[in-house]
């Protein structure tokens, strides 16, 4: 093989070396930016703004619109304090308003979600809320006789650091007067079918069913357009033990639950405690389960 031959055969290999090593060590030399893959980019999902309603009402003679409210954390129906001082100054002349205007109410409506656990003992945690609102402006000086509450389920609240914002909405309005026969018909009600709570006193709640938290909605709302009623709250016992005893422990249960009522916005003016002991039995005492009906705590009207 001469020596030119061999020349060209070394100068073939190395275009061949070149153009593999090319297509295997570099296959991105000379594409542009544009025409490469793109690089996958992670997306943050947006985080929902958090909802706020300002307290805000208006009726002929009367407006006041601030931006704050009563603040109340996720599943709690315990107003946070302080308030602004905006809204303590239309509480002010929201209640010189009221006090002049007779035949004016307030209703107040309280929002909650599906997602939140409601541990009060109102039918919904709305309700609470605005219960809680209504004991508020009772305490600056408003009569509760004028004060309607409500609850809503709005789920399209949305929370910022475990707080809703104002989940509570007022409308100012001329309400009827509520006549004698409606409140005799509500105390009726309540005395036919009072509220009875089973539990030890050494519990730190009471769980409620639907028809025992409606049963307290009827009471407070009594309570709140009667001027003068009050609600009697009576412990009684089983036969077990000494007398004594039990008209005591017949007590504490009735004053366990006063205390659990006072707690969810009830007046402690409006509640009389007592005890029966073990003198007023609904059924015998020979079983367990008849035991278990005595032992109880009875809410209801005086």
């Amino acid at each position: 093989m001469s020596k030119t031959t061999t020349n060209l055969i070394g100068i073939l290999l190395t275009i061949l070396a070149g153009i593999y090593l090319y297509y295997h060590l570099c296959s991105s030399c000379g594409v542009s930016v544009a025409d490469k893959d793109p690089v996958e980019k992670v997306v943050t999902p947006a985080v929902p703004e958090a909802t706020s309603y300002p307290f805000a009402l208006s009726n002929e003679g009367y407006a006041c619109n601030v931006n704050d409210n009563y603040n109340f954390n996720v599943s709690s129906s315990s107003i946070l304090t302080p308030l602004a001082t905006e809204v303590s100054d239309c509480i002010g002349s929201l209640k010189t308003f009221l006090g002049e205007n007779s035949e004016k109410v307030v209703n107040i409506t309280g929002f909650y979600t599906s997602d939140e656990t409601n541990d009060s003992a109102f039918p919904n945690l709305g309700l609470a809320r605005a219960n809680a609102v209504k004991n508020s402006l009772v305490e600056s000086g408003i009569s509760s006789t004028q004060i309607n509450t409500f609850g809503q389920l709005k789920d399209e609240m949305v929370a910022k650091d475990n707080t809703y914002f104002g989940p509570v909405s007022y409308s100012l309005e001329t309400e009827a007067a509520t006549t004698a026969d409606d409140m005799k018909a509500l105390y009726e009600k309540i005395k036919a079918d009072p509220l009875v709570l089973y539990f030890n006193t050494a519990e730190a709640s009471i769980s409620l069913t639907d028809e025992q938290r409606q049963k307290i909605a009827d009471i407070s709302h009594y309570l709140d357009k009667v001027a003068d009623a009050s609600c009697n709250v009576v412990g009684h016992t089983d036969n077990t033990g000494k007398a004594a005893t039990n008209m005591r422990l017949g007590q504490d249960r009735a004053d366990f639950a006063k205390a659990y009522l006072i707690k969810n916005g009830i007046s402690d003016t409006k509640i009389n405690s007592s005890s029966k002991g073990q003198t007023q039995p609904v059924t015998s005492n020979a079983t367990e389960d008849g035991r278990a009906k005595n032992r109880r705590t009875v809410v209801t009207l005086n």
